[in-house]
């Protein structure tokens, strides 16, 4: 199970972590869409879902704190989904159905989200920051036997 899993952490944390970047480096635009949609300071809006989305990502990625960055996933995508995506009140036809698209693609990855937060840690093949057999762990480990 650990190279499929891998590879699902790769492709899933790696998503994330590129839409995080691109709230960044599209952060006037993707604020300009967010006014649109009434979303109140919607700089600060972008600027701190990006963060969520990059640290979410990275957490999932390299397997460090996971529950966390799984927990920032899950509410970037149950706050944004209704609030952006919110195809029930789009008049246009075209809109309503890249609206759908959207929150229904949001909607499975939030499943993705909820189903890795029922994976205990530490996650196969992570970092072992912070682990309790992590870096530290190991140090004092060898340590203690040349101290014996």
């Amino acid at each position: 199970m650990k190279i499929p899993f891998l590879i699902g952490r790769a492709v899933f944390g790696g998503f994330f972590v590129y839409n995080g970047i691109n709230h960044f480096l599209n952060r006037g635009m993707l604020a300009q869409y967010a006014g649109a949609k009434r979303v109140p300071a919607p700089d600060a809006a972008v600027a701190l879902s990006g963060a969520a989305l990059l640290v979410g990502g990275v957490s999932i990625l390299l397997g460090i704190k996971p529950k966390l960055g799984t927990a920032a996933i899950i509410a970037f995508l149950a706050g944004v989904s209704p609030s952006i995506h919110n195809f029930w009140s789009a008049q246009d036809p075209g809109q309503r159905q890249n609206d759908m698209i959207n929150f229904m693609k949001n909607m499975a990855l939030l499943g993705g989200a909820l189903a890795l937060m029922g994976v205990e840690e530490p996650w196969p093949v992570s970092v072992p920051l912070a682990q309790p057999h992590g870096p530290r762990a190991m140090v004092r480990g060898i340590l203690d036997k040349v101290a014996a």
